[in-house]
């Protein structure tokens, strides 16, 4: 036997064998470049979202809320091909006090509405950590049923850190959504807070959720909120907490007394529901229609949408000026200086903010 005979024979000897294959499915990796490639005019985001088309209407979204110049270059562009259908709509504004039941009753009455062959947006906000502005955006876990349901759309934001909470570009959202063929549109604000203001500039009818049995209900809530409620619905009301359900609404009811007539001619309501037990739903959204059918015959329902619109250019120039001033490279190096003297207590604040406007205005007439 030869050598090469006995290396062959040997149990040491290892065979070749076949090539596995590797682990990334190159044909994959080939038809995702491709659809990554496939950028989207603003014709064809704005015919997907005229037709229904839930993936472009996220995609377009997500345009509005980048902040890249590319991105907000074609998403104003789309937002302006939309203007024609804007206004096609109810918009509610739907808050409360944490743990009072906000995504539930959001997701029972929003069934209600599709039940009846209304289609729904839902524009959830969800707050965004100061530390990491990461946000968990979970409000299609908690709305299980409607965020599978046809005639529904949820999407979920993150505030990025904004006013209370408000997604900087809910507005312009809405604007989409109706151009979509929503006929509700519903914004949930993350809680109490600074946020309702903002929410209360954007909706038509702005409903304040309370709970029963919860303390000293009328302690719980600054009266500023209350004076902007169009309604007040008290959830959870089933089972034994039927009575205190009762009562609150009387508490309530009796507060409300105390405040102005509100300039829309509307007298706002209190009501009880449970949107567990999908009870006093119908009597909300009947609420919400009187509301409508009342502003709209005194006309209030059309000023108060053009004075929002007014009152969302002057806050967009707002926003722009405030990141032209910070992005300014003079400013920038200024502020560092400036900062340091006020911490050494060198000079106030009051005149620092004076000089870094001055420097400011300085190149602007540079420019």
């Amino acid at each position: 036997m030869t050598e090469k005979d006995k290396k062959d024979t040997s149990a040491l000897n290892v065979n070749g064998g076949s090539t596995s294959p590797g682990q990334v499915n190159q044909v994959a990796v080939q038809k995702y470049r491709k659809i990554k490639k496939k950028q989207l005019s603003a014709g064809e985001y704005f015919e997907g979202i005229r037709s229904g088309n839930r993936t472009v209407l996220s995609k377009a979204i997500t345009l509005i809320e980048s902040s890249l110049p590319a991105h907000q270059d074609k998403a104003q562009e789309i937002i302006t091909r939309c203007l024609p259908w804007m206004g096609n709509s109810i918009r509610l504004g739907i808050t409360g006090v944490p743990g009072v039941g906000k995504s539930t009753f959001i997701e029972s009455f929003g069934k209600y509405l599709t039940s009846r062959n209304h289609k729904v947006a839902v524009l959830a906000i969800d707050p965004s950590s100061e530390r990491s502005r990461g946000s968990i955006l979970g409000d299609k876990t908690r709305m299980e049923a409607l965020s599978s349901d046809p005639m529904a759309f949820i999407r979920p934001s993150p505030s990025g850190g904004s006013l209370g909470g408000v997604a900087r570009k809910t507005r312009e959202t809405i604007i989409l959504c109706e151009a979509a063929g929503f006929d509700t549109v519903v914004i949930e604000t993350v809680g109490v807070g600074q946020s309702e203001t903002v929410v209360h500039s954007m909706v038509d009818f702005f409903l304040l959720l309370m709970l029963a049995g919860a303390g000293d209900e009328l302690q719980g809530i600054k009266r500023g909120i209350m004076e902007m409620a169009d309604g007040i619905a008290i959830n959870k009301a089933d089972g034994s907490n039927m009575d205190k359900a009762r009562l609150a609404k009387m508490e309530y009811e009796n507060a409300l007394h105390l405040f102005p007539l509100p300039p829309s001619g509307w007298t706002p309501k209190v009501l009880t529901c449970s949107a567990k037990a999908n009870i006093g739903i119908a009597d909300i959204w009947s609420m919400v229609c009187d509301y409508k059918s009342l502003t709209l015959a005194n006309g209030y329902f059309n000023g108060k949408r053009k004075e929002q619109l007014k009152y969302r250019m002057y806050e967009t120039i707002q926003e722009q000026l405030n990141q032209h001033f910070f992005e300014n490279p003079e400013v920038k190096s200024e502020a560092v200086r400036l900062e340091k003297e006020v911490l050494e207590n060198r000079i106030t604040a009051y005149s620092a903010a004076g000089k870094l406007l001055k420097k400011y205005s300085r190149q602007l007439r540079k420019e």
